[in-house]
């Protein structure tokens, strides 16, 4: 570990709702594991416009915070409050974590990077295959992003707000083959892959995000969500015989690089993921 980062970090999560959250446990978890203190605050707010997202982030900033991670509904909207964007997050153009850096906020992007290296180590190569992405909000984008640097053949994306859809298409042209599509039978035509970056079916929701008669045995399928961990989805897309992976995967691959982004220092994987099982198992 470096001198210049200090052995106590203050972190904590930003979004709502957050109560379903394994951060603070992964975090302190590899904290305890490497010797360091490192508390973790669950920070909800629900509705919170620029003003009030501002101020939270100016209270990082002065209650001497290493970082936050930011979640569902600020990952976009947190962009433009920061004093800098490291080229993970400005690729997105949506931040998952605040690093506070010699009195400035520098947002990171590993959602990202922990998407990839899951999707590599679960699913496999993905390169030249067709993916239907539902969701184009700031988890969406990640994936995104993600997906096109994996070399993926083409990109389908459906948003139930069909701006986003376009828009995140737009951006990824230069990298893949990307479109927006208008509905997810569209998206899913000959796809490979199916990812669900919304929060449809988190808990208390019981929805799905695609109908399971367009489920295939052929196709892999892909949840964000973690509460519950196997989500409608995941079952009817496991019924059907289909590849699946959990939002399990995503959780702990991001919060390993967010862990480093606080500490300069690698977190220990088998003890967050040992930190993420043991909450999800508490909730029965």
């Amino acid at each position: 570990m470096s001198s210049a980062y200090p052995t106590n970090h203050l972190l904590g999560l930003i979004g709502a709702p957050i109560a379903h959250s394994a951060s603070q446990a992964m975090h302190e978890a590899a904290g305890e594991a490497l010797g360091m203190r490192c508390r973790y605050h669950l920070i909800e707010v629900a509705g919170a416009q620029s003003d009030r997202l501002r101020a939270m982030l100016e209270g990082v900033r002065t209650l001497t915070f290493s970082g936050v991670n930011v979640t569902y509904p600020y990952k976009v909207a947190v962009v433009s409050l920061l004093d800098e964007l490291d080229a993970s997050a400005a690729k997105v153009g949506a931040v998952n974590t605040v690093a506070v850096r010699e009195g400035r906020l520098i947002g990171f992007n590993s959602d990202c990077s922990g998407f990839r290296r899951g999707v590599r180590r679960e699913i496999g190569d993905v390169s030249g295959q067709t993916i239907a992405l539902i969701g184009a909000g700031g988890v969406g984008k990640a994936i995104g992003v993600a997906l096109a640097e994996s070399h993926v053949g083409r990109l389908n994306i459906v948003d139930r707000e069909s701006t986003r859809a376009v828009e995140l298409a737009d951006a990824l042209k230069t990298h893949c083959n990307a479109r927006a599509c208008e509905t997810v039978e569209q998206a899913l035509a000959g796809a490979h892959g199916l990812i669900n970056a919304t929060a449809v079916g988190m808990l208390p929701n019981r929805d799905m995000p695609a109908p399971s008669y367009l489920l295939r045995g052929d196709l892999w399928v892909a949840d964000a969500v973690y509460q519950p961990l196997w989500t409608p989805l995941l079952r009817a897309a496991k019924d059907k015989g289909a590849k699946v992976m959990t939002g399990r995967e995503l959780a702990i691959d991001q919060a390993m690089d967010a862990f480093q982004i606080f500490t300069a220092t690698e977190a220990p994987r088998a003890v967050m993921a040992a930190a993420f099982d043991r909450v999800i198992a508490a909730r029965g």
